[in-house]
């Protein structure tokens, strides 16, 4: 009989890291054939909760039981740079291969053992466990499985012979990818899968997790994975009870999520209404009867009872309120913390009233990386740059910040200012903090005009720590901050939403939209006599964004 899969427990874990209580008491179980997603805004834990299951970490309390085959996708390559695509490939196609090997071996040896002898039975027993593990690995089908997932991923035609280190970031982050899905672990952890992935690659992921008989894990901000494969969410970001599962897709999730925010906010604000009645009871109403005022002339006869009585009243009522006080101040409801919003106002600065594109580009060609015949950026511009992975998408913004050179023409505006979001974010003091790196990038009189607390983008226990212990996501946020506290004339976002939460993400999109009723004057020059908005380009690979983008679209041909 088959024995069923093992489940990924994990009960009561906390983690503390520098004197801040990352997980507090989290507790998971993801049984074979769930795949939970774990979403949250950045710092929140989503990644701790991925080392801690994956045995990476320890924590500080708490328990986890796992499967012993299991796979964790961490954000960073876990492969050394010397070794070659077919070390990689050959590592993970190890265990199938040895569950060949063993099934050969143990068949051979059930022939040569007498049929009614306890070796018999032993091996039998051995080889029906071997095959079941075969079966659920599809160790007969791993080599053309291992072909199919590279080209599913857009890596079938890499040379097995080349080194990690000759690999693009990209490259090297879906191989750890396809490595994973070839081993078809029991249980799976991915961290951000889909951060490298344009939309076939994405897709093909996506049918590959549903298709697996174990568990999934998987840390993720792209709205349209979670929403394809998840059956299961758990967000981390603060509640009312601590961390909520979610049953259903994340479209339902979102609208459980509003509605679970308004009722913590309402019962808040309930309990505190409650506490200020209370206060009132126990304290000023007590001292309004005062117990020394003297009768009036018309009390004088049963002044001593009627006093007595109205005094056992007051005594009773305070002393219902301050035991009703005491027992609501103890397990009263913390108030919601406020979410991060992101107040940047206008992403770009104005322009000269010039109805020249702010760059144009003509035959310009970044050998092996970029061609393209010509483009104009104009004022007011919503550029979305689309295309599959080596498209040239990363290189056309590099080209247009002027941090690349390329053949052909490029123009640009004379004192045109250009701000770009790379998707690599490093700033060269690590151990400053993010408020001290604000404050010298932009000037303290710029920092002070704008506070890096008012953009919503950095959260206010993060900004006295230095910048090398914030997360990717972190980093990146506070590199955004910087160029929206000083908006450029031209800005330029390389896949702007990854390591954003979703709300972030809808509300930089709401952010970059056109401004209602300015565009059709910014492309006529004769409309519009006065400065102009500038101009907006973003590379990106996100479903949700392109499916909204309400501005250009230039596809990249391979």
């Amino acid at each position: 009989m088959p024995q069923p899969q093992p489940a990924l427990l994990a009960h009561e874990i906390v983690r503390d890291f520098g004197g801040r209580r990352v997980l507090d008491g989290v507790s998971l179980t993801a049984s074979p054939g769930h795949r939970i997603g774990l979403i949250g805004e950045n710092g929140v834990g989503k990644s701790t909760l991925l080392r801690v299951l994956a045995g990476v970490d320890e924590p500080d309390t708490g328990s986890v039981v796992r499967p012993a085959d299991l796979g964790f996708l961490h954000q960073e390559m876990p492969f050394d740079t010397e070794s070659t695509v077919a070390a990689v490939l050959d590592d993970a196609l190890r265990e199938a291969r040895e569950d060949l090997a063993e099934l050969g071996r143990l068949s051979d040896e059930i022939t040569r053992v007498p049929e009614d002898t306890p070796a018999h039975r032993e091996l039998l027993d051995a080889y029906g466990r071997r095959l079941e593990q075969a079966q659920d690995r599809e160790s007969w089908d791993a080599d053309r499985r291992a072909a199919l997932v590279l080209d599913g991923l857009g890596l079938g035609a890499l040379a097995h012979d080349r080194t990690l280190g000759s690999l693009s970031g990209g490259q090297r982050g879906r191989l750890a990818l396809a490595a994973l899905l070839v081993r078809r672990p029991t249980a799976l952890l991915l961290d951000e899968p889909t951060n490298h992935l344009d939309d076939g690659a994405a897709a093909f992921l996506e049918d590959q997790l549903r298709g697996l008989p174990g568990t999934v894990v998987a840390a993720s901000h792209d709205r349209a994975f979670l929403d394809a494969v998840c059956t299961d969410l758990i967000d981390l970001d603060p509640a009312v009870d601590g961390p909520v599962r979610h049953g259903g897709t994340y479209s339902a999730y979102v609208s459980a999520k509003r509605a679970e925010r308004e009722r913590w906010e309402q019962r808040h604000a309930e309990e505190q209404e409650e506490l200020r009645a209370l206060r009132y009871a126990a304290g000023v109403t007590a001292r309004r009867v005062a117990p020394d005022r003297g009768p009036r002339d018309n009390e004088k006869m049963g002044y001593g009872h009627r006093a007595g009585r109205v005094q056992s009243q007051i005594s009773r009522r305070v002393r219902n309120a301050t035991r009703r006080l005491e027992e609501l101040e103890r397990g009263q409801v913390a108030a919601p913390p406020r979410p991060l919003r992101f107040a940047a106002g206008v992403l770009t600065a104005r322009t000269t009233d010039d109805p020249r594109p702010l760059v144009s580009l003509r035959d310009v060609r970044v050998p092996g990386r970029l061609a393209l015949d010509g483009l104009d950026v104009a004022a007011g511009e919503r550029l979305l740059v689309t295309g599959a992975n080596g498209a040239g998408k990363s290189t056309l913004l590099a080209v247009l910040a002027g941090r690349l050179a390329a053949e052909g023409e490029v123009r640009r505006r004379e004192h045109l200012t250009v701000g770009m979001l790379a998707q690599d974010t490093v700033f060269e003091r690590p151990d400053r903090t993010a408020q001290d790196t604000y404050v010298l990038a932009l000037g303290p009189e710029r920092a002070d005009a704008v506070p890096l607390s008012s953009l919503g983008l950095v959260h206010a226990t993060d900004l006295d720590k230095p910048v090398g212990t914030l997360s990717v996501g972190q980093r990146r946020r506070l590199a955004l901050a910087l160029l929206v506290a000083r908006p450029p004339q031209l800005l330029l976002l390389d896949e702007p939403t990854n390591h954003l939460s979703p709300r972030l993400c809808d509300e930089l999109e709401e952010a970059m939209a056109p401004a209602r009723g300015s565009s059709e004057a910014d492309s006529d020059a004769d409309s519009d006599p006065g400065p102009r908005i500038g101009a907006i380009v973003v590379a990106s690979h996100d479903r949700w964004l392109r499916r909204r983008w309400e501005g250009r679209t230039l596809r990249l041909p391979v």
